[in-house]
């Protein structure tokens, strides 16, 4: 997965753009874990609600944003990658402070990575 923009708005959000991509020559499916564990994501079907963004200066975990029915706000849906193929996700989270400026953005199965705020 590779991620393209991590921008706040004027709503107290902070949506994460990407793409996830299958380099290799066969289909890829993808794990159930990057959904989460959470009772009400998991009703939802697949998704990234998984995702977390954790500061580690002020010491807070911020978690996937969920809709007033429980379904998260990231992409949902996907279950698998063709061979050469990449998909557009997203994945919204209350914003930071505005004095954050980095977190460690974290999914089920895949690396840590940091993610710089402005």
């Amino acid at each position: 997965m590779a991620i393209e923009s991590a921008e706040r708005d004027a709503g107290g959000f902070l949506t994460i753009k990407g793409r996830l991509s299958n380099p290799t020559g066969s289909s890829v499916v993808l794990p159930g874990e990057m959904r989460g564990n959470e009772t009400e994501v998991v009703k939802h079907g697949l998704s990234l609600g998984g995702a977390t963004l954790v500061d580690g200066v002020g010491k807070k975990r911020y978690y996937v944003l969920r809709d007033t029915d429980g379904r998260p706000l990231t992409t949902t849906g996907l279950d698998s990658l063709g061979p050469g193929k990449s998909t557009a996700v997203f994945m919204q989270f209350p914003a930071p402070p505005a004095a954050t400026t980095e977190v460690s953005f974290q999914l089920p199965t895949f690396e840590p990575a940091t993610l710089k705020l402005s």
